[in-house]
């Protein structure tokens, strides 16, 4: 009989994921984990850990499972919260959902359940796993969810094949009503609690005070910078190679404080990313402000009014080559190739249309499509179909 142990977060999607294990007749076993938790900044009554951790052991009581939890927190604060210091340092803004499923679940508590004599882990996600036969070999596939509404392979896209081959994913066939179906009729406690938010595992986090504990405030202006300013009328349309376009595009606009007016002041450019609207506090416009830049070396963050100013929009982005990831490995494209995928820049967004183009220094994204607020330190994914190819942090 083969032994899984089920990552059981308290919540209905890994409470579901444990019930189908065992009707699958796998011998299952949960453990929850512990990753950090600090009260200063956390909403208190929103997530907090004991309550998950006994909604999770009530829930493998009801299936009759063994149970424990595991203090992961010094690792989680190693590898997720100093990365997220490190990142919003220097005017990156971290994604700690991706980095918390490839350092973390993936890694960490693999580690673990391997050691607990496990032949496989599995998570609530909505994701499936697909093998397909290459040379005579098992490759793995990362699949979206059926549930279009809930697809997270987004958030697995920097697992690697070695993770993948130890990895169930049992809810990844269902919606989101079937899952929560299926915990009412087992009467389990998780049934009706809401998804939690925020950070993987943390709770609701208040970002600039946890910001503030190691980023220390500094106050700076806030410039707006209009539609019709001159630093937007580069429109070079003649390139030597299709790498000179790409990184023409890929380029980011500069702005200086003379490209616009001051309209307010901030308490750290750190605190701030790119396509932000709320926490600028400057009124008097017809549109609200977006953050279209942050400059945290001069602590100036750059504004501009409405959702579809210039400066929030550009279509093709690089990723560099210590940053690139491919899930299929099979699949890496050597410099000078190209691939058609569609591709995304943030977990909720619809799949856009796509070319990938490998050159020596990187990759390169070039959307059909603009896209607003390309954020540095996100992840680009990229999908043929329903399978997550690879993807990439933003550079």
């Amino acid at each position: 009989m083969k032994r899984v142990v089920v990552g059981l977060s308290g919540g209905v999607d890994s409470s579901v994921a444990a019930y189908l294990l065992k009707e699958q007749g796998y011998e299952v076993i949960g453990l929850f984990m512990k990753n950090w938790h600090d009260d200063s900044v956390t909403i208190s009554n929103e997530c907090p850990w004991l309550e998950d951790s006994n909604d999770a052991m009530l829930v493998a009581e009801k299936l009759g499972i063994p149970f424990q939890v595991v203090d992961l927190s010094e690792e989680y604060k190693e590898r997720i919260v100093d990365y997220m210091f490190r990142e919003y340092e220097i005017g990156r803004t971290p994604n700690p959902d991706v980095l918390c499923n490839r350092e973390i679940k993936f890694d960490v508590f693999l580690k673990i359940a391997l050691e607990l004599g496990a032949d496989f882990v599995a998570t609530g996600h909505y994701c499936r796993k697909g093998i397909i036969e290459n040379n005579g070999k098992e490759t793995y596939q990362l699949l979206a969810g059926k549930d279009a509404n809930k697809d997270q392979s987004y958030f697995l896209c920097q697992l690697s094949q070695e993770q993948l081959a130890t990895t169930l994913f049992p809810i990844g066939e269902l919606t989101k009503p079937e899952v929560r179906q299926i915990a009412t009729d087992l009467d389990l406690i998780t049934a009706e609690k809401k998804d939690s938010q925020g950070l993987c595992f943390i709770g609701k986090v208040r970002l600039p005070e946890f910001l503030q504990q190691k980023l220390q405030p500094k106050e700076g202006v806030i410039v707006q910078i209009p539609n019709e300013a001159p630093v937007f009328n580069r429109s070079k349309t003649k390139f030597e190679s299709k790498e000179e376009e790409l990184a023409y595009k890929a380029t980011k606009y500069e702005y200086h404080l003379n490209d616009g007016k001051v309209v307010g002041k901030h308490q750290g450019a750190h605190y701030f990313t790119k396509g932000q609207r709320k926490g600028l506090a400057v009124g008097g416009t017809v549109e609200p402000l977006f953050v279209i830049e942050t400059d945290v070396d001069e602590n100036i963050i750059y504004t501009g009014e409405g959702k579809n100013h210039k400066g929030l929009y550009r279509n093709v982005l690089f990723v560099n080559n210590d940053e690139i990831h491919w899930v299929r490995e099979d699949l890496v494209l050597k410099d000078g190739q190209q691939l058609q995928v569609k591709a995304r820049i943030r977990y909720r967004q619809a799949l856009e249309n796509a070319t990938i183009y490998k050159m020596s220094e990187g990759l390169y994204v070039e959307f059909e499509n603009q896209q607003s607020a390309i954020t540095e330190g996100q992840f680009v994914a990229w999908y043929q179909d329903d399978e997550l190819l690879g993807s990439g942090v933003i550079s």
